[in-house]
């Protein structure tokens, strides 16, 4: 049972989410909060496996409150996903880099909700390659802002997954790719992760581009 917990101000957002998410035998919705403070509260009461928090909110945002949740060891099976009003939300990079999983726009339609919140659970990024373009024209097609040191842990292998992965490939397309198995793609990029001390997949992708492993496409 993948148990997640919905925090955003708009009470009808709540509802609608958690009418759509309580129809699914394998989803339950064990609690709401109207704020980031209310919302970490319950976090660490209820421990779900996804929290859909909403960037902008009264008293504690969104952006906040993933970061508490993500320097938080006892925290560390919530996988945050930041709900926005806008694709482009300008605080949506800031969101990622904070710790978030990824991101939905809240009109998004209703199996593309069950199908986020079941990947997120499993661990894996929200970025699919459109929205990961996206991201990289505005806020990354700059001047690296980390370093590419750290990526000299990484053995060759891993930094090519991780290379892929930034481009928006699943394990079983790195593998293909790679000519391994998806268990070996996946082996790949747990240890990047472990390596570079990063969180999840998303902040993997974005120290990816941070650090000039990758460089943003024109399109």
């Amino acid at each position: 049972m993948i148990r997640v917990l919905l925090v955003d101000d708009q009470a009808l957002i709540r509802s609608g989410f958690r009418a759509l998410l309580d129809l699914e035998d394998d989803i339950e919705v064990v609690a709401e909060a109207a704020d980031g403070e209310e919302g970490l509260v319950l976090i660490k009461e209820q421990l779900p496996d996804v929290a859909l928090i909403d960037i902008q909110m009264p008293v504690m945002d969104g952006i906040e409150a993933t970061r508490r949740v993500a320097a938080d060891p006892a925290l560390a099976g919530v996988h945050v996903v930041m709900l926005t009003n806008y694709g482009m939300d300008e605080y949506v990079f800031e969101a990622l880099r904070a710790g978030a999983a990824g991101f939905l726009v809240k009109d998004i339609v209703p199996e593309d909700l069950l199908h986020a919140v079941r990947v997120a659970a499993r661990g894996d990024a929200l970025l699919a390659p459109s929205i990961t373009r996206k991201l990289i024209h505005r806020y990354v097609a700059q001047p690296p802002l980390a370093t590419s040191a750290a990526l000299e842990e990484l053995t060759s292998r891993e930094r090519e997954a991780v290379a892929l992965a930034a481009r928006g490939l699943s394990n079983d397309q790195i593998a293909d790719h790679m000519v391994i198995s998806p268990m070996t793609a996946k082996t790949h990029i747990n240890r990047a992760m472990t390596k570079l001390h990063t969180r999840d997949r998303a902040q993997l992708v974005v120290l990816a581009y941070e650090s000039g492993l990758v460089a943003p496409r024109n399109r």
